[in-house]
Formats: C-alpha cells, structure tokens, sequence
C-alpha cells in the first residue's frame, strides 16, 4: 500500500501588532482576510489569510507575542511565477516597510529576503529548472534583464558538480521514496 506524507498546508505566526501585519501581508502579497475571531485553543485574536479560494487559510496571525521578544521564525517562503513578480514584491514589500533587502540566487532558485514590520524573514521565491546541492547562494541582481539573470545563473549551476535538470533530482526523490 502507497502511502501519501502529510503535505505542509498553512502556517501562523505570533505578531505584535495584528492589524500592523494584517495590512502589510494583504498589500505585499495580496492576501484577503478571510475570518478574524478569538480562538478557543488559542485565546487571543487570530487573522486568517489567503490568496487562493481552495484554501480558508494559507497565513495565521496570532496576536500575543510577547513586546520586546524577538522573532523566532527562520523564514516565511512565497512561491512565484516569473523574475517580474520578483521584482513587484520587493518594491511593494519596501513600500510597506519591510527591511534588509537582498537578492540571492540559489541556483534552484531565484529569491528574494527580506523583514517584515515586526522583523520575520520573508523569503520570496521562483524555481529553476536546475537542482544543485543545498545551501548554495551567489547574489541576485534583480536590475540585470531576465535574459542575463537566466543565463548567470545556468552557469553556476552547471559549474556545481551536483549539477542536474530539476526533472533528473525529481526522479531520484522519487525512486528513493518507493
């Protein structure tokens, strides 16, 4: 019998300031506020997020973090389509306040970091069609044209010895996992 892992679905975070945080997560990522309550498990109010109507929530805003405390999320990831989505969130992401902007090519990957209001890393990201070996990060130029950044980063990845096509490291996870 196949069994499927369970998928990682949403996920939420304690903020200081809800409303703060409810606007700059709708403003940057177009978010839509779908419900807002004080839960039962959770006696504080929450904030749930989507950007798509198959999911009530994608983003959970707690209120109830402590003032002073620092954040303790590693990163929060956004998937996108093109280099230009790239580009139009970090220039409505500085917009609305967030911080210690950077461009990193992972090779696998083209993203984006940056802060948000209450200082969570927000990753911002565009999938390659390359797999190299992970943590891999050359800086991200996000001025360059498309055509330019493309080639760049083909180049280092097929400089990696771990270089392979994304659809080559897609078979392997999935002949190791059967």
């Amino acid at each position: 019998m196949t069994t499927t892992p369970p998928q990682l679905s949403h996920f939420g975070i304690f903020v200081h300031d809800i409303e703060a945080m409810t606007r700059f997560y709708t403003q940057v990522f177009g978010l839509r506020l779908t419900d807002r309550g004080v839960g039962r498990n959770f006696k504080v109010p929450l904030h749930f997020l989507s950007g798509t109507p198959d999911q009530h929530h994608q983003l959970v805003l707690a209120s109830g973090r402590a003032a002073g405390s620092p954040s303790t999320v590693m990163q929060l990831s956004f998937k996108v389509a093109a280099i230009d989505e790239l580009r139009r969130v970090r220039r409505d992401a500085l917009a609305a306040g967030a911080a210690q902007m950077r461009g990193m090519n992972h090779g696998n990957a083209l993203s984006i970091y940056f802060s948000d209001l209450e200082g969570n890393t927000v990753e911002v990201y565009l999938d390659t069609p390359w797999y190299v070996p992970q943590p891999h990060g050359d800086p991200l130029d996000l001025e360059k044209p498309d055509s330019e950044i493309w080639a760049e980063t083909e180049a280092i990845c097929r400089a990696d010895p771990g270089f392979m096509p994304v659809a080559d490291w897609m078979a392997r996870f999935s002949q190791a996992a059967g």
